[in-house]
């Protein structure tokens, strides 16, 4: 096999040798891979959906339930508004749990697999 080249992210594009593609295909195929491609979409997959129903639910609302979005919280505030505002609090909100998830679930799991492939490819 001929050597190609991958960008790296901050760098001019390294070789890959055909050593380092079967390093990596061998930790591929390892269960530590599968657990931290699990434990990645067990997180992804229900904060995505949760937040595209959400959204999607704030849309039609906003196109076809224009009574109860008109209807006022406090002063001129209305469940539009708070629904809007929840939007950007919901998306903090999920940033943060992604950031704690990783942290806890991603990164050590992920620091390993990276540290092995490093370690038997010399980078």
């Amino acid at each position: 096999m001929t050597e190609s080249t991958t960008p790296r992210s901050g760098t001019e594009a390294a070789p890959v040798s055909a050593h380092d593609q079967s390093v990596y295909a061998a930790i591929a195929a390892e269960p530590d891979f599968a657990e931290l491609k699990r434990r990645y979409k067990n997180f992804a997959f229900p904060a995505t959906i949760a937040f595209m129903a959400w959204y999607i639910a704030y849309v039609l609302c906003n196109n076809w339930a224009r009574g109860f979005m008109d209807t006022p919280v406090v002063g001129n505030i209305n469940v539009a508004v708070v629904f809007g505002l929840l939007q950007f609090a919901s998306t903090f909100a999920i940033a943060f749990l992604y950031a704690r998830h990783a942290n806890r679930a991603l990164d050590p799991l992920a620091t390993r697999l990276r540290d092995r492939y490093e370690r038997e490819t010399g980078r």
